[in-house]
């Protein structure tokens, strides 16, 4: 990757740049949010709809697929979406780097995920009862199995986080920086500049079918993914909370 992209223009020396631009991501979602609400109207206006609308959206995915018990985790989940999704835009603007194409941030959001659902489960039924569901409705020679089982089941799960959200970012930073090494001064455009009629012709024509194609297609896509990769995590950690609340809640039907 470092052979192919440029280094980002703003860096602190001696912090790596994930942790710079996380950083960034954080001011600017505070920003966002003072400029907010810093003067609320009952009828909301400009950026105070828009986060409204923002926080709605949230709370209907939230009734969707936890049930109104599901609202308390609001501030987990928006705080993650919020934070991937800009931290995945980030990374489309040229310059700067997308702390979410850097492993260290997605596993940081993941672990976040993990502690806070299984905090959430213990919190519900208490530390024994939510380990005994572990080993399912199974009989109890399989349950010892099943314990196994489902605890690498769980453990997984980070993992999985973490990969999807970092492979999906770097893979398309890696195609955007192959189109514009494609493009550039040793490539394309070059080539067009030249002097040779060929080199005018074919690198011109190439060019400008590149051009095109990235900001038609490829950039319109990137765009679409930012927003595909944070609703997923978003999606993901919603339903292991639920799984954790759905299962305090079968516990004390029986009880």
């Amino acid at each position: 990757m470092e052979a192919l992209e440029h280094p980002p223009i703003f860096r602190l020396p001696g912090i790596p740049d994930h942790v710079t631009y996380t950083w960034l991501v954080m001011v600017i979602l505070a920003a966002i949010t003072f400029a907010a609400s810093r003067n609320l109207q009952l009828v909301p206006r400009g950026l105070q709809n828009f986060l409204e609308v923002v926080l709605e959206q949230f709370m209907q995915m939230i009734d969707d697929v936890m049930g109104h018990e599901g609202r308390r985790y609001l501030p987990l989940l928006a705080t993650l979406g919020l934070f991937i999704l800009t931290g995945n835009l980030m990374s489309l603007v040229p310059g700067l780097a997308g702390p979410t194409g850097n492993l260290n941030t997605t596993a940081a959001c993941a672990i976040v995920v993990f502690v806070a659902y299984h905090w959430i489960g213990v919190r519900k039924q208490g530390a024994l009862t939510y380990l005994k569901h572990f080993a399912g409705p199974v009989p109890l020679a399989l349950k010892p199995l099943m314990f196994v089982i489902e605890i690498i089941s769980h453990l997984a799960r980070p993992l999985s986080l973490t990969l999807r959200l970092f492979g999906n970012m770097v893979g398309g930073h890696i195609l955007l920086a192959v189109i514009f090494l494609l493009m550039g001064l040793d490539g394309l455009i070059g080539w067009a500049l030249s002097g040779s009629a060929v080199g005018a012709v074919v690198g011109g024509i190439g060019g400008a079918i590149t051009i095109v194609f990235t900001v038609g297609f490829l950039y319109p896509l990137k765009i679409l993914v930012a927003f595909l990769q944070a609703f997923i995590f978003v999606m993901l950690t919603m339903l292991y909370i639920s799984g954790a609340i759905e299962e305090a809640e079968h516990h004390s039907e029986h009880h």
